[in-house]
């Protein structure tokens, strides 16, 4: 197996490098979005709850949506290539890191917080002193799980024109050609894989110290 994979990489060893760079461009950009909108997001949830269940809700009924339809319901709204592709990534990376951030600071003990009101801190500082902290944890899983989800589903986007990993792996399932398809699909594992590792070793560097 490992020499097979060694004779794909020399062989296709440019259309490997050119689509794994805009697989990467496609899952980071659509990763560092649903960022900023889930994190605010789920912030400002935890401060009005009882929007809470509707709003996550109508970010979990995004999430049972096949991609592939997903993909395809933006190409009349947005057209085809990279600017679809990354809005329905974005969209299916909301649920995991809203959810995560949402539980997280629902989640931090209530003693915490209360020491934090009577050494006089404000709501903002005991959000990014306390609540963020604390909860970073539970956020990070969010995000992992973001990530890996979207590396996987990035594959699709080629075809809508996005370009990425996907396009060996489907001119290798048209052409009946096994190679190509392993010079899409394991690049992609193995993306998915230095994804969740580099996120781990960032969870660990940002832990608070007492709870390392």
């Amino acid at each position: 197996m490992l020499t097979m994979l060694l004779d794909i990489w020399n062989s296709r060893s440019t259309d490997i490098a050119i689509a794994t760079a805009e697989h990467l461009m496609l899952t980071i950009i659509a990763l560092l979005l649903a960022n900023l909108l889930a994190i605010p997001l789920g912030v400002l949830l935890t401060r009005y709850p009882k929007w809470a269940e509707p709003i996550i809700g109508i970010a979990a009924v995004f999430q049972t949506i096949p991609s592939l339809a997903l993909l395809g319901l933006m190409i009349p709204l947005l057209g085809i290539g990279v600017m679809p592709a990354v809005v329905a990534l974005t969209i299916y990376g909301l649920l995991p890191i809203l959810r995560n951030t949402y539980t997280g600071i629902l989640g931090v003990n209530s003693a915490a917080i209360e020491a934090g009101v009577g050494m006089g801190m404000t709501s903002k500082q005991i959000l990014f002193w306390i609540e963020l902290p604390l909860a970073r944890p539970i956020i990070m899983a969010g995000i992992r799980t973001a990530t890996v989800l979207l590396v996987g589903i990035a594959t699709l986007a080629s075809l809508i024109g996005a370009g990425g990993l996907g396009d060996l792996i489907f001119r290798g399932i048209s052409t009946a050609n096994q190679e190509l398809i392993l010079a899409g699909a394991f690049p992609a594992a193995l993306l998915a894989i230095v994804f969740d590792i580099v996120l781990k070793n960032v969870e660990r560097r940002m832990q608070p110290k007492g709870l390392q």
